[in-house]
């Protein structure tokens, strides 16, 4: 057991201990570094202002994953075993000291020549999301800046400057490779951590057996896997945690498993990482999948987190429970298995006991049927739903022989639709099932008024879904943004 966060900022190997490593990587940037080019924003990962680029060795030793996250909501002791990168390491080349290299990074010059900044706040931001996404063309395009957000300039010149750019910032991170790797070989990956941070203690496992003790010995601890959520606890709601125990460093929960029964996540795998295999499963849902927060967001936040924590507007859990998803809980060398439905008991209150921990999520393959999601914000991009609905119909010979339908931000927790799966249940799909479906909504939910919506729009629109399920359904769809 080590009490010392190591990483590498920049070309400067780091070491951190103490209460420092509880601090938001944004605030130990700028007041610690002085790395004032990583600004603040929003502090609660909704606008990209303080992106930086996490470069991080894969399970296998050999290939880099390069990313790009949110500061404000990444804490120091989240980035042990980290290359990071700020807006301050690109201008001038790469390594320090090479006279050779040029001024600017190519993906700040092509900004500059696409005009693709005016007051010019957000820009740094943008430059390490663009330069995280040309890493990977497979993931650029429009996506790649779904976690950015411009008031001034819009993004077509922004858009144009990274495609102008991807070659040359793709050649520049693999002229990186090299160095990088020996540097995060060089790290401890396998002593599992414990940091006393003042009013914070910090335990980081290594392992799915190492995480297992530590829930069954500290039951009240705090669970935190990417921080897409406790971050804002912290941030906004100034709440302090007196334990933590980091659920993501857990190498063997890193998994993603496609098999002839289905697909299983394990509990330290990212959105980022499960939705191509998600998409391949579910591929209707892959619109709404892919608006599931921005790109810093899917790259922090976990699969398994994002049901754990039992938010009742949480995007993943209605999809999930309409393809009859399954939950592997565990306590030390215990495990029980739970429909996900059955998970989530009432606000705030999931059906998890002391000491356990969600290990993994199983998606089903998915028989013949109709299967349909929607999510209903104000943004397009990077917002928290108003209403995100789920459907799955199987049809056999004109009827209706299972239906499963579920909400997020219809009740205190995300919840099936008895009453409308029953109204459709046995029944072609006709005018007269959809009426059925459509009143038994408001018989299934009563949803609460909030700065999101009213109850009465809330109802309003999950009664149209229905709606556009039915034209799904006769294949009559059109597409629209939702």
């Amino acid at each position: 057991m080590t009490n010392a966060i190591r990483f590498w900022l920049g070309n400067a190997p780091c070491t951190v201990t103490g209460p420092e490593a509880a601090m938001s990587l944004l605030d130990w940037l700028r007041l610690n570094r002085a790395r004032t080019g990583t600004k603040e924003g929003c502090n609660e990962g909704d606008c990209g202002a303080c992106t930086i680029l996490a470069v991080r060795l894969d399970a296998d030793g050999e290939t880099l994953v390069w990313k790009a996250l949110n500061a404000c909501i990444q804490y120091v002791y989240m980035l042990d075993n980290t290359q990071i990168f700020t807006i301050e390491d690109l201008a001038g080349g790469y390594p320090a000291g090479n006279a050779a290299a040029p001024a600017l990074h190519p993906m700040q010059t092509a900004m500059i020549d696409h005009g693709g900044s005016q007051c010019g706040f957000c820009t740094p931001g943008f430059i390490m999301a663009m330069t995280a996404a040309a890493t990977d063309p497979a993931t650029g395009g429009p996506d790649a800046l779904s976690g950015n957000l411009c008031r001034c300039t819009g993004y077509a010149p922004i858009l144009r400057a990274l495609e102008e750019a991807t070659p040359a910032t793709k050649a520049w991170a693999d002229t990186l490779g090299t160095t990088i790797r020996d540097r995060l070989r060089a790290l401890d990956r396998t002593t599992p951590l414990h940091i006393d941070a003042g009013a914070t203690r910090i335990d980081i496992p290594r392992t799915a057996d190492q995480l297992a003790e530590l829930c069954a010995s500290h039951p009240d601890a705090t669970l935190l896997a990417g921080a897409t959520d406790i971050g804002i606890w912290i941030n906004k709601g100034g709440r302090t945690l007196p334990h933590v125990i980091l659920t993501t460093t857990a190498t063997d929960l890193n998994t993603i498993r496609e098999d002839d029964v289905g697909l299983t996540i394990g509990a330290a795998a990212t959105w980022e990482q499960a939705l191509p295999a998600l998409t391949r499963l579910l591929p209707a849902a892959e619109p709404t999948l892919r608006r599931l927060g921005g790109r810093q967001v899917r790259a922090a936040g976990t699969v398994c987190g994002n049901i754990a924590n039992g938010s009742p507007i949480g995007d993943g859990p209605p999809i999930l429970i309409a393809a009859n998803a399954t939950l592997t809980l565990r306590h030390g060398n215990s495990r029980r298995t739970l429909p996900l439905e059955d998970y989530f008991i009432d606000y705030g209150k999931q059906d998890r006991r002391p000491g356990e921990f969600v290990e993994a999520v199983h998606v089903p393959h998915q028989p013949e049927s109709l299967f349909r999601t929607w999510k209903i914000s104000k943004r397009h991009d990077q917002d928290i739903s108003a209403i995100l609905c789920a459907c799955r119909l199987t049809v056999t010979d004109g009827l209706i022989t299972d239906a499963r339908i579920a909400f997020g931000g219809m009740a205190a927790t995300s919840k099936r639709a008895p009453r409308a799966e029953a109204a459709l249940t046995g029944t072609p799909f006709d005018a007269t099932a959809l009426a059925r479906a459509q009143d038994a909504i408001t018989q299934d939910y009563a949803p609460i008024s909030d700065f999101r919506a009213s109850a009465a729009y809330r109802l309003t629109v999950a009664r149209n879904l229905m709606t556009r399920l039915h034209h799904a359904h006769l294949g009559q769809e059109e597409s629209v943004h939702a």
